[in-house]
């Protein structure tokens, strides 16, 4: 039985909360109620905004390379997936066939047929894809012997040259658009007026084609290494301008309203407060804006005169070397890669309260 008694404030009668039924009923209800809570998912691999586990990032960082790799070789080792052509090792009574010599897999067994009607020699050869897909082998190969093999003739660059020269094209040309993008960036982000005086031109600019200006480029720098240089700065210049403006505004206002009333300047609100606070973003920002100038050295190179990487790559593909163009697509792939991770390195260093946002 439920003793129940009148409550000092409603005159009310109330239940005793002592009573072991409505405290057992209590507990009952509040059980329920946990029972009915969903739990969270903990360790899932699809969770909104949060960090996977360090085992977790491994195992989908080398999972990113190695499927690309496995599609690969399945495309080059398995011979009914694709191998579309046949390289001839017999050719038998077929006229213009060579031994070694590639042919589409119908054109190879309507000549055959043809000699079997005729009572000639057929053809025979194996399955094989075309000669501007390499098997992983030879491009593996090709890493090696692309920087021991002397250039085909005489006075052009040996690989180790061409990726050095491509290099100092890509310092250069982002070392004068980071030195000019940069303050033109932060001053556009933080004064209004520099942003409505400067932005709509550089926002006009930057949907024109960076090697639309190669002729000019040539016609007033030269042939030599200028006019690729102008065209990283071009390719970059315009956009970094524009990205770090709109990074330098997400700067949170109460800094600024803070630093203001405690009697910050012009001046010491752009190097104190609006500098140091945005300075991790920019960073992140460049290490961005450096893989878009990778993307404009094969156009830039190949303007004025031909060298660099890009000329490696053209005069390989001339000689239906592509062992080695693959070689070199790989190796600017590995460099930029490798430049990326250490600059992220470098910034876990400079901003340590940022390591976990990459």
């Amino acid at each position: 039985m439920i003793v129940k008694h009148l409550s000092p404030v409603t005159g009310l009668p109330h239940a005793d909360p002592s009573n072991s039924a409505v405290t057992h009923a209590a507990s009952k209800s509040m059980s329920t109620t946990t029972q009915k809570t969903p739990r969270r998912g903990n360790g899932g691999w699809l969770q909104v905004r949060k960090p996977l586990s360090r085992k977790k990032s491994l195992w989908l960082a080398q999972g990113a390379f190695l499927l690309p790799l496995l599609l690969w070789c399945a495309i080059s080792y398995v011979p009914f997936l694709w191998h579309p052509m046949i390289t001839v090792q017999n050719p038998g009574s077929v006229d213009y066939f060579q031994p070694g010599m590639q042919v589409d897999r119908a054109e190879f067994k309507e000549q055959n047929q043809k000699q079997i009607d005729h009572g000639g020699l057929p053809a025979t050869g194996t399955r094989e894809n075309p000669v501007y897909l390499p098997a992983p082998h030879r491009v593996a190969k090709a890493l090696v012997t692309a920087f021991l093999t002397p250039p085909i003739r005489d006075g052009e660059p040996w690989l180790h040259e061409s990726l050095g020269h491509s290099i100092r094209i890509i310092f250069l040309g982002f070392l004068f658009s980071a030195v000019l993008g940069i303050p033109l960036g932060l001053l556009c982000g933080t004064f209004a007026l520099v942003s409505k005086l400067g932005e709509p031109f550089v926002d006009f600019v930057r949907y024109m084609p960076a090697p639309a200006f190669g002729a000019l480029s040539v016609a007033i720098l030269g042939i030599d290494d200028a006019p690729k240089v102008a065209i990283i700065f071009v390719g970059t210049f315009f956009q970094m301008v524009l990205v770090l403006a709109n990074t330098t505004r997400s700067l949170p206002i109460p800094l600024l309203e803070a630093a203001q009333t405690l009697g910050a300047g012009r001046r010491q609100l752009l190097m104190n407060v609006v500098v140091p606070g945005v300075l991790p973003m920019l960073y992140r920002d460049m290490r961005i804006l450096l893989g878009w100038a990778w993307t404009y050295l094969i156009v830039a190179e190949l303007i004025g005169a031909s060298s660099g990487i890009s000329f490696f790559i053209y005069q390989q593909a001339k000689y239906r070397n592509y062992d080695n163009v693959y070689a070199a697509i790989i190796l600017i792939g590995l460099i930029g890669l490798g430049t990326d991770l250490i600059l992220k390195g470098l910034g876990r260093v400079f901003f340590p309260w940022e390591k976990d946002k990459g």
